[in-house]
């Protein structure tokens, strides 16, 4: 494996911790978004924007955090027929739907058809980090 080993795996951290911190912020966009009164067009547009550009940029951020993983585990072997990477994939199936959840709410608020309160969406933002947090944990305990 050798010298690719390690730059597939440096640059595959760097995607997933740029990916992760749009999915850490784009719920705190809802958040707010939740909470802009009805006649405040002029900030519900400037949130919007704001969500439209991260959710965009998060999006191709995801694409070579994939792809650099998959090349890791298909590839290099990595974690190839270990209880730990098959929990890993599971739980980056699971970031994958948020992602495109977080996608989904978007359209929502849109098309003003969101009927979620901000506190429901503190606690969907709660939801990446414990994501995140499994994930690393899964990679560097290797629990099973």
């Amino acid at each position: 494996m050798g010298n690719t080993y390690l730059w597939v795996k440096a640059l595959h951290i760097v995607f997933v911790a740029s990916w992760f911190a749009g999915l850490f912020y784009l719920p705190r966009l809802y958040v707010n978004l939740a909470m802009v009164p009805a006649d405040s067009h002029a900030e519900r547009e400037r949130l919007l924007l704001m969500a439209r550009k991260l959710y965009r940029f998060s999006s191709l951020l995801m694409l070579p955090a994939l792809a650099l993983g998959f090349w890791l585990w298909l590839g290099l072997g990595v974690g190839r027929g270990s209880g730990w990477m098959h929990a890993k994939l599971a739980l980056v199936v699971g970031v994958v739907g948020y992602h495109h959840m977080c996608r989904s709410l978007m359209r929502g608020f849109e098309q003003l058809a969101n009927r979620r309160s901000h506190r429901w969406y503190r606690v969907f933002n709660e939801v990446s980090v414990l994501l995140f947090a499994a994930v690393v944990v899964l990679v560097v305990v290797k629990p099973f």
